[in-house]
């Protein structure tokens, strides 16, 4: 598949040159305004003392008076008299609106005009003016004319600058944000971003790409056949679905089973995410999607993928009918409704597929039949599945002929398709930084611990009586976990900090892929996971808060077993969590119980009690009966920091249950 760019609208040039052209008009500008007021003719600049010097002895004989500065002339050398002709001032803006007129920027002030007088005419200075309410009665005084300086008057320059640029800049922005189509203007932000792929010389993904989803490959090979042979399908009247929704937990490959279904069928494909319909601008959205179908219509057959529903789909009755912020994705939704009724174009057809991780939330008019008709879920993969999917990823890296790739599947339930590329890419990385050549199956199993419990803190040194307590609490959890599985074996001990908070842990893998469990190994587990506290009360007689998390997993299990499954024997086989119907994201947060009495709330809460209760009573009875050997395997686990393999299993063979 390639990319290709199927825009039909005239580009304009990039905004960086707009914006340098936008600048050089600005400077040329200013470069004629600078040389039409520039004068090469200078004024002296004397000192005020001297100025009123010159006026106490009679020697001026005109003055100019400005804001900041002061024009005078000198009386003619050979005629001092005050009723000589004298020659006009010099016609200058005396506001000091141009640096060069500032003396504060140099020894002298410039003017537009010839200001050297020749003849019998006297000499023009000026002077910098200060507060003085005096020199209008000293100038009258000594009978010398004196005026003020005109206000500066706007040149054409000016009335450019003020009037003419703002309005070019503004329509250089416009048309940086307009496009011309060739039938009709669209704002730019209103086009579609979907990404068009069509067929090309680039690798295709095929189904042969997807594994660990079988089923949801055997529902999309309909589509493809229907986009490579409709005829097939029309002759007996069947109808293909015009949308398609893969709903399922992250990072199980829906949008790889979308490009596969494009790759298989040779057809374009448009790929966008939901967020990008959505901005700023109202009307954004609806637009956007209008223009998407156009070009889907233009390019039928063809497939269009909407990644993460949700962000525009999310049900309009959920919201508290305040106007706002929700008003502009309401109408993209709306939108999408709307094109979704009748998009097809003659006989050929435009698919719809789209994926969400939360299709609960969707609005119910997104899934009735006529727009999503199929709902195809795409599952973590089971055994078979993990299989099939590392055999895909290990091809791509060099790996060990001695692998056991079906042992690191059993190894790795609930890994979705995107935890096992992870874990072979996590493999090689480690096999690399060994200076291996091959990835071996020990790379494949540190990759595991280093996905479930994180990474080795070797630098974290603990002291030796934390260590003393790290090794007895998972040498607790092993002995109980021995005794009582609940559907899992251990498989290593260690006291190697790991992770962000974890000072050592005890490795369950299970030893097959579970669906159904009981009430006796929801119990286990509780048991299991309140060893390490049970054994820390045994040997120091006290207990830390290193069973902190080993808690709250415990009561959550003992929670579900009371309010969701039914099964406790004092309450009866009733569900007291309202439960969301195929969340994949986990809890929204909120509290999920019903609305129940007080006595109902107080015997749930002491059902749980005495279900945690009694799985710390039997890992109590469990070690206390096993005393020895805990003593035995802390010993050595303090030795040598990790035990696992047939060693461990030889020293947990060892252990006997309650009653021997």
């Amino acid at each position: 598949m390639g990319l290709k760019n199927n825009s039909r609208f005239l580009r304009l040039p990039p905004l960086g040159s707009l914006i340098l052209m936008g600048v050089g008009v600005i400077f040329f500008i200013y470069l004629i305004y600078y040389y039409t007021n520039r004068s090469d003719n200078e004024v002296p600049i004397e000192p005020y003392s001297e100025f009123l010097e010159k006026v106490e002895n009679d020697k001026v004989a005109r003055v100019k008076i400005g804001n900041s500065l002061i024009l005078y002339q000198l009386k003619s050398l050979s005629l001092l008299s005050p009723s000589e002709d004298l020659l006009p001032l010099p016609e200058t803006p005396l506001d000091n609106t141009n640096n060069s007129n500032n003396p504060l920027h140099g020894p002298t002030a410039s003017t537009p005009s010839q200001v050297q007088p020749s003849g019998n005419t006297g000499k023009v200075l000026a002077t910098i003016p200060i507060d003085d309410p005096n020199l209008p009665s000293l100038l009258k005084e000594k009978g010398i004319i004196f005026e003020a300086a005109p206000p500066p008057q706007n040149s054409w320059v000016s009335t450019l600058l003020a009037w003419v640029i703002p309005p070019i800049i503004l329509v250089l922005a416009m048309q940086f944000l307009l496009y011309r189509n060739e039938d009709r203007g669209s704002l730019a932000f209103s086009k579609s971003k979907a990404k068009v792929y069509v067929e090309g010389e680039a690798a295709r993904i095929t189904f042969a790409d997807v594994a660990g989803a079988e089923e949801a490959k055997t529902e999309l090979v309909e589509i493809v056949e229907f986009l490579k042979n409709p005829d097939r399908f029309s002759r007996i009247g069947a109808r293909i679905p015009k949308g398609v929704l893969l709903v399922g937990p992250p990072g199980t490959g829906k949008t790889l089973l979308a490009k596969a279904v494009a790759g298989e069928a040779g057809v374009t494909f448009f790929s966008i995410s939901a967020s990008e319909f959505v901005e700023l601008f109202v009307g954004t959205g609806a637009a956007r999607v209008r223009d998407l179908f156009e070009q889907a219509k233009k390019q039928a057959p063809c497939i269009i993928f909407i990644d993460e529903l949700d962000a525009i789909g999310k049900s309009r009755s959920g919201g508290n009918g305040i106007s706002g912020s929700n008003d502009e994705r309401e109408q993209t939704l709306n939108q999408l409704l709307t094109e979704m009724d009748g998009f097809a174009v003659g006989d050929a057809t435009v698919i719809v597929l789209a994926a969400t991780n939360r299709p609960e939330t969707l609005d119910p008019a997104l899934l009735r039949p006529g727009r999503f008709d199929r709902q195809v879920l795409v599952d973590r993969p089971d055994l078979a599945g993990r299989l099939a999917i590392l055999e895909i990823y290990a091809q791509r890296v060099e790996i060990d002929p001695d692998v056991n790739l079906k042992d690191i599947a059993t190894h790795t339930p609930g890994f979705a398709g995107a935890d096992l590329a992870n874990l072979v890419n996590e493999a090689a990385l480690l096999a690399a930084r060994n200076q291996r050549e091959y990835v071996t199956q020990a790379d494949f199993k540190e990759a595991i611990e280093r996905v479930v419990a994180g990474l080795e803190k070797k630098s974290r040194v603990l002291g030796d009586i934390e260590k003393k307590i790290v090794a007895y609490h998972e040498v607790g959890h092993a002995l109980v976990g021995a005794v009582m599985p609940g559907g899992g074996k251990v498989s290593k001990i260690s006291i190697v900090p790991r992770g962000l908070s974890a000072l050592g842990y005890t490795l369950k893998m299970p030893t097959e892929d579970r669906f159904l469990m009981s009430d006796m190994e929801f119990r286990q587990q509780i048991a299991m996971l309140l060893g390490g506290r049970a054994a820390e009360e045994i040997i120091f007689g006290n207990v830390t808060n290193g069973a902190s998390d080993d808690l709250q997993r415990a009561t959550d299990i003992a929670e579900r077993m009371v309010t969701t499954y039914g099964m406790s024997k004092v309450l009866g086989p009733l569900a007291y969590e309202k439960r969301q119907q195929a969340n994949f994201l986990g809890s929204s947060g909120v509290n999920p119980r019903r609305l129940v009495s007080e006595e109902t709330a107080k015997a749930i809460d002491e059902e749980v009690k005495q279900i945690v209760d009694s799985g710390h009573q039997k890992a109590l009875s469990i070690l206390n009966h096993n005393r020895d050997l805990l003593e035995q395997i802390a010993q050595q686990l303090l030795a040598v920091e990790v035990i696992e393999g047939e060693e461990l299993h030889q020293l947990l063979n060892q252990v006997e249950g309650e009653n021997g």
